[in-house]
Formats: C-alpha cells, structure tokens, sequence
C-alpha cells in the first residue's frame, strides 16, 4: 500500500494520480490519493477516471471539513 498527498495541486490533480498509479503502483497494489475538494465534483470525477483506467475503487471518504481520500486498487 502507497499513500500520496495530491493536496498541494488543487483541482489539477487528476493527471498525477492517474500517473502515479500507473507507474508508482504494482498490479494488485493499493494506492491512497489524499486530495483537497472545493466543492464534490472532483470526487465523482477522480472516481470516473479509476474506473474508465480500469482499476478498483476501494473506498472514498471525506477526511476532514477539505481533503477527501479515495483508495484503489491497481488492476
């Protein structure tokens, strides 16, 4: 399991996550993304993302009143 704080880049996270879970994981691994949400689009947006990849959402949850965390498993 990896974690990665992607709250210093905003709303413009997506590329580094799909990045980061394309080449900083291993097949079957899972990876947690922190991330800092505005309002909750980005959330069903990173979650569209994970699937359109081809990968496992784990788990999605709010962190605290402005990060979120989602966990997924690299197919």
């Amino acid at each position: 399991m990896v974690r990665y704080d992607l709250r210093h880049l905003k709303d413009d996270f997506y590329d580094r996550m799909m990045e980061l879970l394309e080449t900083g994981t291993k097949s079957g691994e899972v990876a947690i993304f922190l991330f800092e949400i505005g309002d909750f689009s980005p959330i069903q947006k990173s979650a569209d993302l994970v699937k359109e990849a081809g990968h496992e959402l784990l788990n999605s949850l709010k962190f605290n009143e402005v990060d979120w965390t989602i966990s997924v498993r690299r197919k």
